[in-house]
């Protein structure tokens, strides 16, 4: 039989009914119960990760990288000091590695050999495939990350890219929390996280999920984060989930949640005059794609306009296009630091300049403009009860107004800013990969004054559920939700809340595969998978189209 191509593998995927049954491989225990993992690679370099679980004060850790799966080819080894001081993690940098390249790495501490990782650099030169993995939103509370399973299955993926809420801030009693109990995967420390050691205690617990640790040992991550990494909805002065008064000072938190972000993920240290916040990143793909991360919370953001001051003042159409004109879109209201931008603005420009066929941003939070559609007007069957979530539904949609304002709707002018930005550097056929939404999209991207600004593919929750369904809407009347939104809004092709999983795209040189990859659940370690929906997007006349 001729093996088959990546693009085969994933096509073959679109097509097929439920696929592949996993089960979940025994956890990690001795000195390594939190797996390895690797990631921000390039290249010729990457990172690798562990943490030990010792009883010692400080212990010594070996590790080494191969080119062979038994080691018999070593490219690089060292050996790094760990202590309390950085919570036993592990992290190195391996370098003078080759592009393209796939390669083995373990550590070894107090005579036990970790599990082997497997990673890859970057390629340089002529690339005809590149396949990534998008993820966001992986709550321990809400059930297991079979995605995460899923995505390790994957032998067409060269890198994941997890667009944050890689872990979730709430205590034992909040978001989740009665799904939790029943899994036993109840949030640790029980209560919210605020402290250093809570932060580290947190991302202890997500790393211990196996199939987390089963898709960090085989594939290198490049991450980006969202909110709930530190709080919901930060900003540049606080967060919605801060309660100074209780919790301190919103910067001493901060600067905890990202402290223990760094110690625990497989991610560069800043650049030279880089701060932790600075937390943007470019990737080349040799001559196929370039991909930037955004950093869209702690550096330049406004502080969020909500709805609840608005309900009594907006009684019409015209109070709500005041509202969206005096508020939301103020001119002023950043998203992005002058920093980030300038440094978006010079990737995009030497990529462009070096003919490269994709522009990727690695973005947090949806981009598109989503509007809710009237759901009175449809006749939509409100679910029994009618939580506060659903109200808000019913009343948004009557006066046509954004679906959420945490997203890039909220920050209307720094969104033109942001296209303007990326037009006066030549491009207008940016592919956007989102996070946060816990549903999938397909979405088109204009200016306010209609010009296209390429596409944005939006990925589900790792386990997350969508709004519909946790707001008690019946899995029919969520699918109709689904049809209306995309019908309403004409930057929104086709979505999706009904599921959870990840997108597999396929860059190619003149086309680029999307698949929605869905688990069949993620309150067992037992699941199924299959792709709800496929898209190819080709670039046209200098942007991007759906075929």
């Amino acid at each position: 039989m001729t093996p088959m191509s990546r693009r085969q593998l994933v096509k073959g995927m679109a097509a097929a009914p439920w696929l592949m049954t996993f089960r979940p491989a025994s956890a990690s225990t001795g000195l390594f119960q939190h797996g390895v993992a690797s990631g921000d690679p390039d290249q010729h370099s990457v990172v690798l990760w562990t943490r030990i679980t010792s009883a010692q004060p400080q212990s010594l850790v070996s590790w080494e990288i191969a080119e062979s799966a038994d080691f018999q080819r070593v490219v690089d080894r060292g050996e790094f000091a760990t202590n309390a001081h950085r919570d036993f993690t592990v992290k190195v940098l391996a370098t003078e590695l080759k592009p393209g390249v796939q390669y083995w790495y373990r550590f070894r501490a107090e005579g036990q050999y970790s599990p082997v990782g497997r990673t890859k650099t970057l390629p340089e030169g002529r690339v005809d495939e590149v396949g990534i993995a998008l993820a966001s939103c992986s709550n321990f509370a809400f059930g297991f990350f079979n995605a995460y399973a899923a995505i390790a299955q994957n032998d067409a993926i060269d890198v994941v890219l997890h667009t944050g809420d890689y872990l979730y801030e709430y205590g034992a009693d909040g978001w989740g929390g009665s799904i939790a109990q029943q899994l036993g995967r109840v949030h640790s420390p029980r209560h919210e996280i605020v402290t250093l050691a809570d932060y580290r205690q947190r991302h202890a617990q997500y790393k211990t999920d196996r199939g987390s640790m089963a898709m960090h040992a085989r594939h290198p991550l490049i991450a980006l984060w969202d909110d709930h990494e530190s709080a919901n909805n930060p900003w540049l002065g606080g967060a919605q989930n801060h309660q100074p008064d209780t919790e301190g000072d919103w910067r001493s938190r901060r600067a905890a949640a990202t402290q223990a972000y760094y110690e625990w993920m497989p991610v560069r240290e800043p650049a030279l005059g880089q701060r932790r916040l600075d937390f943007w990143r470019r990737y080349r793909f040799g001559d196929l794609a370039t991909l930037v991360t955004l950093e869209s919370r702690h550096t330049a953001r406004a502080e969020q306009i909500g709805y609840a001051a608005a309900v009594s003042s907006i009684q019409s159409m015209t109070d709500a296009r005041e509202f969206e004109r005096q508020g939301i879109d103020r001119p002023g209201r950043e998203m992005l630091s002058p920093a980030m931008k300038s440094f978006l603005q010079k990737a995009l420009h030497e990529s462009r300049e070096q003919n490269q066929a994709w522009r990727v941003l690695g973005n947090a939070i949806p981009m598109a403009k989503v509007r809710t559609p009237d759901l009175a007007a449809a006749g939509i069957a409100m679910p029994q009860g009618s939580p506060q979530g659903v109200a808000d539904f019913v009343w948004k949609g009557r006066y046509d107004l954004p679906l959420y304002l945490d997203t890039w709707d909220g920050y209307g002018w720094a969104r033109e800013q942001l296209y303007a930005d990326c037009a006066a550097s030549g491009v207008q056929d940016l592919m956007v990969l989102t996070g946060d939404s816990h549903s999938f999209w397909a979405n088109s991207l204009f200016t306010e004054a209609g010009m296209p600004m390429g596409v944005e593919i939006g990925t589900a929750g790792i386990s997350s559920p969508g709004d519909f369904i946790e707001q008690g809407f019946d899995r029919d009347t969520a699918a109709k939700l689904d049809q209306l939104l995309a019908a309403h809004n004409a930057e929104v092709r086709w979505t999706d809340n009904l599921h959870q999983g990840y997108v597999a795209i396929s860059l190619q040189r003149d086309r680029a595969d999307i698949d929605y990859i869905a688990v069949s659940t993620v309150l067992t370690e037992t699941f199924t998978v299959r792709s709800v929906h496929r898209e190819t997007v080709v670039p046209e006349q200098g942007t991007l189209r759906y075929a």
